[in-house]
């Protein structure tokens, strides 16, 4: 059995204290981090090896930042999407256990219409391509992370009010959409298909935590070969309501592996 999380952190050294109490409770075997805002001498790695974890991370100072951590060797990293010129850290992959994981952090895009819109959806289509390629390759994968997308209305606190909105956007959920019918799976959906507050992301502004106002934006897909031996999927939605927490709460799932 091998647990996997996603969580954007929101700042690796700003939370630090309370990543490492969490690590330390839940012990999950792979963990994908994004938006950990510290360039690659700035992680704290030392803590965090002090935990029995491997680490690689695609830091950039002050935005964006990806991780993985595994108990589990950590081999063949590729940071950044291979093909895509991108000066942004928010992609990297590795093999850990005979299995490759991936973590990403899907550009927000602002605004519909926007300049980082128009990022985000190219950022979508060279993501999809990579992917493809990766689906021929004869072993388990999982792409895990925060993709800024609301897969469906059901995703979605108030469907109305974000409708055609950021995140929530026709194009935005096509983009999402044409990776996964590359043949991933939605780890929370296929195990949770009609749970309506399965939420994964509450601002900081407005009471959207204590109001349960949240959107699902963070997401495990996994590949046919990781899918058959799915056992659970989740979101630790009580780390979220600690104080000084990040406003994404963990999502995890299980496979027997």
């Amino acid at each position: 059995m091998i647990n996997i999380i996603t969580w954007n952190i929101n700042s690796i050294r700003s939370r630090l204290p309370l990543f490492l109490l969490w690590l330390k409770e839940k012990g999950p075997d792979v963990v994908l981090l994004q938006e950990t805002k510290a360039m690659d001498d700035q992680f704290p790695r030392e803590e965090i090896e002090d935990l029995n974890y491997n680490i690689a991370t695609y830091g950039q100072k002050t935005y964006n930042g990806v991780a993985i951590l595994s108990k589990f060797p950590i081999e063949d990293i590729t940071c950044g999407i291979p093909g895509f010129e991108d000066d942004q850290a928010r992609y990297i992959e590795a093999v850990v256990k005979g299995m490759r994981v991936a973590s990403v952090y899907v550009p927000n895009g602002m605004a519909v219409g926007s300049d980082k819109y128009t990022y985000k959806l190219d950022f979508l289509d060279h993501l999809t391509a990579h992917v493809k390629t990766l689906l021929t390759y004869d072993e388990a994968f999982l792409l895990g992370g925060d993709y800024n997308v609301a897969p469906q209305d059901q995703d979605v606190y108030d469907p109305e009010e974000w409708h055609e909105k950021i995140l929530c956007s026709t194009p935005e959920r096509e983009g999402l959409r044409a990776l996964v019918y590359l043949g991933l799976t939605d780890a929370l959906r296929a195990l949770h298909p009609q749970e309506q507050d399965l939420y994964t992301w509450w601002d900081y502004r407005g009471g959207s935590w204590q109001n349960n106002e949240g959107m699902r934006i963070d997401h495990l897909l996994l590949s046919a070969q990781a899918a058959d031996h799915l056992t659970d999927a989740y979101v630790d939605r009580d780390v979220r309501g600690l104080e000084k927490s990040s406003d994404h709460a963990p999502v995890g799932c299980q496979l027997s592996l």
